[in-house]
């Protein structure tokens, strides 16, 4: 069974409409498996004039609340991904080799 995590690795901001208003959050998704890790990098950019609800203070946010604006499909497709990735590191796929013609 994989463990997957979800880790804010940066976020960029703008002074509008609030200071430090959070316009991208780059994230890293990590499985482990037993023996075998396996990560992979996304993001998620947000608009100001799609803001529903108040907006929590930059110095209050956590990395929780942040994990919470990504799309749970983003996070599903990257742990798909990810499980993909260890599944290989588990039985590698099998690849063709060059072999001598039998008349050669």
């Amino acid at each position: 069974m994989t463990t997957f995590t979800t880790t804010i690795t940066s976020m960029y901001t703008l002074d509008t409409p609030e200071p430090d208003y959070v316009v991208n959050v780059l994230y890293e998704v990590t499985g482990v498996s037993g023996t075998y890790t396996a990560s992979i990098g996304g993001n998620t950019q947000f608009n100001s004039a799609d803001q529903e609800g108040p907006v929590t203070p930059y110095a209050d946010l956590t990395e929780s609340i942040v994990i919470g604006w990504i799309p749970a499909e983003a996070i599903t497709s990257a742990q798909q991904c990810v499980q993909g990735q260890i599944d290989s590191m588990i039985t590698p796929p099998v690849s063709p080799s060059n072999t001598d013609l039998p008349w050669a």
